[in-house]
C-alpha cells in the first residue's frame, strides 16, 4: 500500500517543519508501510518528501526516496506502475541505465526523459511527489481515477501533503469544519474531491497534478475522461476487445516479489478477476472470503462455487455480522465519514488475507464502469432519457443519486448549521460535470458523473 508525506514552503521567510514533526507524520501512517521509511529534507529551500514502504517489488533495493544520478531530482510514490517492465525496456533501448528493479525508479527515469508529460505513459495506481532542483518545482501527482489517496493542506505559507489526512493533522493547528463538504457528504454519502471535511485540506483531483514553486501553485489536468469519444462497433467486437483488455489488465497486476491472492465474494466482478488469474498463473490462486453465521447475510456459498470452478486455494472465515466493535478502528482508517458500512466486512476479509499474503486483487470499480448498480436500472427504466432536456436530466439524476433532500437536511441539521450550507451542492456538482460531456449520451453521462 505505502504512503507518502512532506511539505513545501511557499516562501523562504517562513519557518521550516521540524524533523520531529516529519517523524510524527511518518509514524501516523506507518500501518501503510511497515517495511521501511525514509525522507529527504532540504531545510535551506524548505521542503521535504518521504515514504513509508510496503515492499512488493525489489525488496532489497526499492527503498525511497529515489534520486537521480546527480541528486537533482527526488521521487517518492505510493502505488504501483503496472507497465514498468515495458517502460524500462523502452528506456534501456535508449541507453538509459537502472540501479534497481523497482517501479519507482521507472517514474524517475521517465520524468528525466520526458518531463512531467511523461506521466501519460504510466499505467498504474499512484500518488507521486517529485522535487526537481533544475526548475525549482515541486510536483504532487494523482493517477487517472484516483485509486491512491493524496491530500494536501494549503495556507499562505506552505503546502503540507500526505496519503492520509491524519498525517497532515500532525503538522497543522486544529482545522475548522468545511460546511460545503458536510453538505456534500449528506448528498453523496461520502465527500468527493477536491473537498474534505476540514477547512484548507484538499483531496487532489484524479488525473491532475499540482506544480508548486516559490509563491506559485498551479493545478493541471493530465488525463481527462471527458475527452473520450464513443465509438460504434458491433457487440462481438466490443466483447473481444473487452476480454483482451481485462485479461491484459489482470496479467500486468501479477508482477510481485511477495505472496499475493484475491478477494472472492462469488459475485461477477471478483469471480471474473479470479478466473483470469487462474488462467494466467501456473499455481492455484489464493482466494479469501468471509461468511456470516446468519444465513440471511451469508453469500459464502457463491464464493465456494467460484473457488471450485477455478480450483483456487480458498480460505473462508465465518464471522458474526454484528461488527460494531470494529467501528472505532474503521472510522480511524477512513479519515472522513463514509456512509457505506461495507468497509467493515472488507476490513475483516483483508485481516484474514493479510495472515497469508501481502497483496490482493479485487473486483472493485466495475459497477461504476458498467452500470452495475440497481439505481441505473431503476432510473433509466422510469425515465425516457432522450426526451429530457439537459436541465431536466441534471435535476432528475441529481435527485436519483441524492441521499437526502433539502427538506430532510433541514430536519437533520441544527439551524445554525443549515444556514451555513448552500443547499445546491449536489446539483451544482452534477451540472458542472454534465457541461463537460455534452457529446455523450445520457447513460454515458451518468457513468461519467459517478466515475468522476
Amino acid at each position: 500500500m505505502c504512503g507518502i508525506f512532506g511539505y513545501y514552503n511557499l516562501s523562504n521567510e517562513h519557518k521550516k517543519l521540524s524533523n520531529s514533526i516529519l517523524h510524527e507524520m511518518a509514524n501516523t501512517i506507518n500501518h501503510r508501510g511497515p517495511d521501511g521509511n525514509g525522507y529527504f529534507h532540504d531545510e535551506n529551500v524548505g521542503f521535504a518528501l518521504g515514504n513509508v514502504r510496503l515492499a512488493i517489488l525489489d525488496l532489497e533495493h526499492g527503498q525511497q526516496p529515489i534520486y537521480s544520478d546527480d541528486k537533482k531530482i527526488i521521487v517518492v510514490q505510493n502505488g504501483e506502475i503496472f507497465n514498468f517492465i515495458e517502460l524500462r525496456s523502452e528506456l534501456e533501448s535508449k541507453g538509459i541505465n537502472f540501479k534497481t528493479n523497482c517501479d519507482t525508479e521507472v517514474i524517475l527515469r521517465i520524468y528525466e526523459s520526458d518531463g512531467i508529460n511523461g506521466l501519460k505513459k504510466l499505467n498504474g495506481m499512484f500518488a507521486i511527489a517529485i522535487y526537481d532542483y533544475n526548475n525549482e518545482t515541486f510536483y504532487l501527482i494523482k493517477d487517472r481515477v484516483g485509486e491512491k489517496p493524496l491530500y494536501y493542506y494549503k495556507d499562505n505559507n506552505r503546502i503540507i501533503f500526505a496519503s492520509e489526512i491524519k498525517s497532515i493533522l500532525k503538522a497543522i493547528p486544529k482545522p475548522s469544519i468545511n460546511f460545503l463538504a458536510l453538505e456534500e457528504y449528506f448528498s453523496f454519502n461520502y465527500v468527493p474531491h477536491p473537498n474534505t471535511l476540514f477547512q484548507n485540506i484538499y483531496n487532489l483531483a484524479p488525473g491532475h497534478y499540482l506544480a508548486i514553486s516559490e509563491g506559485s501553485i498551479s493545478q493541471h489536468c493530465w488525463w481527462d475522461l471527458s475527452q473520450v469519444n464513443s465509438v460504434v462497433r458491433s457487440e462481438d467486437e466490443y466483447i473481444k476487445e473487452f476480454n483482451e483488455l481485462l485479461e491484459d489488465a489482470t496479467r500486468i497486476r501479477l508482477y510481485s516479489d511477495v505472496p499475493f491472492g484475491a478477494f472472492l465474494s462469488g459475485g461477477v466482478d471478483s469471480s471474473t478477476v479470479v478466473g483470469l488469474m487462474s488462467k494466467l498463473m501456473d499455481k492455484p490462486v489464493k482466494t479469501y472470503s468471509i461468511g456470516f453465521e446468519d444465513p440471511r447475510f451469508d453469500e459464502s456459498i457463491y464464493a465456494q462455487e467460484a473457488s471450485q470452478r477455478f480450483s483456487t486455494d480458498h480460505t473462508l472465515e465465518i464471522v458474526n455480522p454484528d461488527m460494531l466493535e470494529l467501528w472505532p478502528t474503521v472510522i480511524y482508517h477512513c479519515d472522513q465519514p463514509h456512509g457505506d458500512a461495507s468497509f467493515m466486512p472488507t476490513y475483516k476479509v483483508a485481516q484474514l488475507a493479510s495472515e497469508h499474503v501481502k497483496m490482493v486483487l479485487t473486483g472493485d470499480g466495475a459497477d461504476e464502469l458498467f452500470a452495475g448498480y440497481d439505481k441505473y436500472l431503476n432510473y433509466f427504466n422510469k425515465n425516457n432519457e432522450k426526451e429530457l432536456t439537459s436541465e431536466e436530466f441534471i435535476q432528475s439524476y441529481s435527485s436519483n443519486i441524492s441521499l437526502f433532500k433539502e427538506s430532510e437536511l433541514k430536519q437533520l441539521f441544527a439551524p445554525q448549521v443549515f444556514d451555513k450550507i448552500s443547499k445546491s451542492a449536489l446539483s451544482t456538482r452534477v451540472k458542472d460535470l454534465i457541461d463537460n460531456v455534452p457529446h455523450m449520451d445520457r447513460i454515458n453521462q451518468a457513468l461519467y458523473i459517478d466515475t468522476m
